[in-house]
């Protein structure tokens, strides 16, 4: 969602700001706008991208500022609305990520005090909260005004006349970037990577004073110690290294992240030591909770979990579970979020606490509030993860979602045995569908000319075709559909014809010859046919109008090499379309708002 930025130093503050802000152009965003303090609070902002507000940007000087990039939830992108956001008397200004439920009482009683509000957003009536109970105390102000708001917020506030940032927290991500007298306060850690590799992490009710010198830290009122932590990653791993866009690297990058993933947990050794799910009771049944790309990689953690373990899963979206999902202590539950901000499911997690379960959260941050609120958790080793359609951070999922069923599979030694070789493969498999890449292309650039199309899988692969619909519509905005195979003719069947092309993820298993049938049923319908298949493939092949062969694996390995084709398809699609890939229209990487 939105990029929060703030510098207070010696250096000046302009350029920092700017740098800072293009390196948090993943998150999405509509508008921008930078604030410095230099004789007086000098704001600049603007309905555009970072570029483009730098080419307009006069020089502002001083050395603390704060800047944002905007993701709009209150009132339409434009200038009125982008942030930084001032008081009546243009002395305070503030950058804000997260939503103030209560703004419409507190804009109405703002406006019966006399304040005028220049904006539609909910934002903006921190800075005049502040404004009302400044005395002299910008840390007072601000815990002040925080007191009448409700909602999510992660902010920086800066007042005129006072070398000094305030910053403060509640259910939205805000690191502390610490560098040598001088101090970065960021919503994510890639912002501040070209200037410091130690973060300190703010926990929910934090209140940061941050002056040239020094940082302390409140929670409730009494000072606090938050931890430096170093990042474990560079810059040069947030850059394209090269490739056109960062969804092509992340995507080329898989192989790597599997092996590190595999390296990390899984050893023929230890496979049979405690996972991070084991109890003393055995596993009998397990909740799976994410949002998005997360949601497609638990219903196939669903899929091998029943397969391998014999327990049923329940797979749930954290969205919905969260107003109608039922809770046990007895649950054994495992939640996915890549960025382990995910606002559904943090309050999903915090609801299960409540409720005594036992949560097991698989996340690629480390340091994240997701890692602060589970009982364990899984590191994925995916690494910075910039595009907004996710990939790598799919993959690495899948990995860990394996390494939590291996230890509970209930197949004799020498199937164990088989899989975990087959673990150890892919690398080189996934690389082998890299190599195709040049067919995978020329797929594309007949799928590119469609405006709507179906994908369709069955069992472990029914969660890679909804992954494969999510992929292409994110990125180059034709309308797809993912359904199991079984279901399309149960409606949308009155959907096919020339013009709806079907792609179809297979595998060599027990739903073969029923997705065989299912082919010919639509190929009955005239619609055209992209089909992935294993090597070797004679049936569907010859069925399909435009075929993507990928390396023969066992069958619950079969996501792993399909998804990565069906990334591919959706990279050149967009591609051919001219289309915005990693930074696609109206989305945001992390989803720090409900």
């Amino acid at each position: 969602m939105c990029g929060i930025i703030g510098y207070i130093g010696e250096r000046e503050a302009q350029p920092i700001l700017l740098n800072c802000l293009n390196r948090l152009e993943y998150r999405g965003y509509d508008s921008c706008g930078v604030a410095v303090m230099g004789d007086s609070i000098q704001v600049f902002k603007d309905a555009v991208r970072v570029k483009a507000l730098e080419k307009t940007l006069p020089k502002l000087a001083g050395t603390a500022g704060i800047g944002h990039t905007r993701w709009a939830t209150h009132g339409e992108p434009s200038p009125e609305n982008a942030h930084p956001h001032c008081g009546c008397k243009g002395k305070v200004a503030v950058v804000h990520n997260g939503v103030i439920s209560n703004f419409q009482s507190l804009r109405q009683q703002l406006a019966h005090e006399g304040h005028t509000l220049l904006s539609e957003t909910d934002t903006e009536v921190i800075p005049h909260l502040i404004e009302k109970y400044y005395n002299g105390d910008l840390v007072k102000a601000v815990g002040r005004a925080l007191e009448d708001v409700d909602g999510s917020y992660a902010i920086i506030a800066l007042i005129e006349g006072e070398t000094t940032l305030v910053a403060a927290r509640k259910d939205s991500p805000l690191i502390i970037g610490v560098g040598d007298r001088e101090y970065f306060i960021a919503s994510d850690v890639p912002a501040v990577l070209d200037y410091t590799s130690s973060v300190i992490y703010l926990e929910d009710g934090d209140l940061a004073v941050i002056t040239p010198n020094a940082i302390e830290v409140t929670e409730n009122g009494v000072a606090v110690h938050r931890e430096e932590h170093k990042v474990l990653w560079s810059v040069e791993d947030a850059q394209k290294g090269g490739y056109q866009h960062f969804m092509l690297k992340e995507i080329h990058e898989q192989p790597r992240v599997i092996r590190d993933t595999l390296k990390q947990y899984i050893t023929a050794a230890d496979l049979n030591a405690d996972s991070a799910m084991t109890g003393s009771d055995g596993l009998e049944d397990l909740l799976v909770l994410a949002c998005g790309t997360s949601y497609n990689a638990a219903l196939v953690g669903k899929y091998l979990i029943e397969e391998l373990a014999e327990v049923p899963v329940r797979a749930e979206l954290a969205s919905e579970f969260n107003y109608c999902g039922q809770i046990s202590a007895r649950n054994r539950v495992v939640v996915l979020t890549q960025s382990g901000e995910t606002a559904d499911v943090l309050r999903a997690v915090k609801r299960l606490n409540e409720q005594g379960c036992q949560v097991t959260a698989i996340t690629n941050v480390v340091g994240s509030t997701i890692s602060r609120l589970a009982s364990q958790v899984v590191y994925t080793r995916a690494g910075p993860e910039i595009s907004v359609p996710a990939t790598k951070s799919f993959m690495a999922q899948l990995i860990a979602l394996y390494w939590l069923a291996l230890p509970y599979s209930r197949v004799d030694m020498r199937r164990l045995d088989n899989l975990i070789v087959g673990l150890r493969q892919l690398p080189a498999k996934v690389q082998q569908v890299l190599d195709n890449e040049e067919v995978i292309a020329e797929c594309a650039r007949y799928l590119s000319g469609y405006d709507n199309v179906f994908f369709i899988g069955r069992g472990i692969n029914f969660p890679i075709a909804l992954e494969g619909a999510l992929k292409l519509k994110e990125i180059s905005y034709i309308h797809a559909e993912g359904y199991a195979a079984g279901e399309l003719k149960h409606g949308p069947f009155a959907l096919l014809g020339d013009d709806t092309p079907v792609v179809v993820a297979a595998a060599p298993d027990k739903t073969y010859e029923a997705m065989v049938t299912g082919i010919k049923e639509v190929k009955a319908r005239h619609s055209p046919v992209l089909a992935i298949v294993s090597e070797g493939d004679k049936n569907i092949g010859e069925l399909a109008d435009w075929v993507i062969t990928v390396p023969e694996v066992e069958t619950i390995f079969s996501p792993v090499v399909n998804v990565v084709a069906l990334q591919l398809l959706a990279y050149y699609v967009a591609r051919q379309r001219g289309c915005s890939i990693d930074y696609p229209r109206n989305l945001a990487k992390s989803v720090t708002v409900e």
